[in-house]
């Protein structure tokens, strides 16, 4: 039988992570040791496209990964685990259980070693240096005395070039600095 025959039985003939029926392929998790359809995932056409292209990821589209993680299938739930760790998604991976050996795969192919030179909001969209965002929640400045409340804007941003997970804005005046977790772009 072959891989995608046996991944339409399968799936139902359907994209494993998403659920949509357009454009069906074959997604083979790297590294790619042996075509095996133990180690494939069917995809849709624009799964496979941001698969493919993280820079292309949309973060709404991603919301199906909330069901997908929950798979019985090794190899969709390791490809979530691999996208919720690209989308910085940690209250998803929190929840998330992968047994040591499916968790040894999930982290053969390196992403979650923060190769990802770009800063991204909690929604995974990347940032750039000048860039406008809103805080998401009421952050306490320490040293400043104040909190920077909710939805506050953050005009012209820096970024801090040896810790993706932070940049610097100006909120009341003052100089700080930010998680990314607690930004979103505007």
């Amino acid at each position: 039988m072959s891989i995608e025959k046996a991944l339409n039985e399968r799936s139902g003939a359907v994209c494993e992570l998403c659920g949509s029926t357009d454009g069906l392929t074959v997604y083979a998790l790297p590294p790619v040791l042996d075509n095996d359809s133990d180690k494939c995932v069917l995809l849709c056409a624009t799964c496979n496209s941001q698969v493919q292209d993280p820079e292309t990821m949309d973060a709404n589209h991603w919301r199906c990964l909330n069901d997908s993680m929950w798979s019985t299938v090794p190899a969709v739930q390791v490809l979530a685990w691999r996208l919720l760790n690209q989308l910085k998604q940690f209250d998803l991976l929190d929840m998330m259980y992968l047994d040591e050996d499916m968790l040894a795969w999930a982290k053969s192919d390196g992403a979650h070693l923060g190769l990802d030179t770009k800063h991204r909001d909690c929604n995974g969209v990347a940032l750039s240096a000048g860039d406008t965002v809103v805080l998401i929640k009421d952050l306490n400045v320490k040293g400043a005395g104040f909190t920077a409340k909710r939805g506050t804007s953050v005009r012209n941003i820096s970024l801090v070039r040896d810790n993706m997970e932070q940049i610097e804005g100006k909120v009341n005046g003052q100089g700080i600095v930010i998680l990314t977790q607690y930004v979103k772009k505007s």
